[in-house]
């Protein structure tokens, strides 16, 4: 007992020693996120509210795919009077998958409530995430229509194939908009969002890497192909060269050449893509064009970037 209470002693004295050295700059990670009085600048408000067309898409989409409701049910203060989503509704998963995708979910309403403790945000945008929506997607990653449509909302393995269209974009959107960041507490919320949109993506090519010689019924497709033709896909809508990879790669672009199985991708150093948001709004369009609304945004993404291209189309 005595050597117990010594223990317990001596680790709550190191513990107020750490406490001691720790900056009074620090931020804790048990602070509520952000505040709008915080001083940030304009540059940065614009970035960080950019993302927010990206974390309501994966809201609604993770909200309905696991539990048949969105943020209107869950969380209607968040979508500031924003039109529901077109065509989203309760995926067929098998019980695993769905609780993951239902903790994907709430931490994506997460996602939206530090951003907008931060930043004030907008209203949620017009999302189409109907079967015709990632069918039409589908289409243009084989460069044929597939018979019958993909259906998303089919089966646990389709919906993984449809969460892979998603997480990945808005971790490179934020890869790219951290070094142009200005202020502290800007940067250090990017950083806490990437870090759980790359454990998402991360989680989703995982489950998809098991299964990536397996061949989706009833196409005759493997699932690796499937994300190889999805990588191909926002490469050439983004135009930017490769920043975007499948499961299984060619060796020579596999981690140090070494391997051609890609459960993370990376560039040559086996580090994270960057893009802009002129490249988001290229693939989230579907259209090549910043300026050429559709896809999962039928009216366009909001915030002060996406409408400066739309005010030029």
């Amino acid at each position: 007992m005595a050597e117990l209470f010594a223990s317990t002693t001596m680790a709550t004295i190191i513990a107020s020693l750490i406490l001691l050295l720790v900056p009074t700059s620090y931020s804790s990670p048990f602070i509520t996120y952000g505040s709008r009085d915080s001083p940030i600048p304009q540059s940065d408000i614009d970035l960080l509210e950019f993302p927010l067309n990206l974390e309501y898409l994966e809201a609604e989409f993770f909200l309905y795919g696991s539990m048949g409701q969105g943020l209107d049910s869950f969380a209607p203060n968040l979508t500031m009077g924003g039109p529901r989503p077109l065509g989203a509704k309760k995926a067929n998963l098998d019980p695993y998958t769905r609780d993951i995708i239902k903790q994907f979910a709430w931490q994506e309403v997460g996602h939206l409530r530090a951003i907008k403790n931060t930043v004030q945000g907008f209203p949620r945008p017009l999302l189409d995430l109907s079967t015709k929506s990632f069918a039409k997607t589908m289409d243009a990653a084989f460069g044929k229509r597939l018979s019958p449509p993909f259906d998303p909302y089919a089966s646990s393995l389709h919906y993984l194939i449809a969460s892979y269209v998603i997480p990945y974009v808005g971790l490179t959107g934020y890869v790219g908009a951290n070094p142009k960041l200005q202020a502290a507490a800007s940067k250090r919320l990017v950083a806490g969002l990437l870090a759980v949109e790359s454990g998402q993506d991360a989680v989703i090519r995982g489950l998809l890497y098991e299964h990536a010689l397996i061949r989706l019924h009833p196409y005759g497709i493997t699932v690796a192909e499937f994300t190889n033709r999805i990588s191909d896909l926002r490469n050439k809508l983004g135009q930017e060269g490769i920043k975007d990879e499948g499961l299984v790669v060619p060796e020579k672009l596999g981690a140090e050449g070494q391997v051609r199985g890609n459960v993370l991708a990376g560039d040559e150093y086996s580090v994270g893509y960057a893009r802009t948001p002129e490249e988001i709004l290229r693939i989230v369009y579907s259209s090549g064009n910043e300026s050429t609304p559709g896809g999962f945004y039928p009216n366009g993404a909001d915030g002060r970037i996406a409408k400066a291209y739309l005010q030029h189309s």
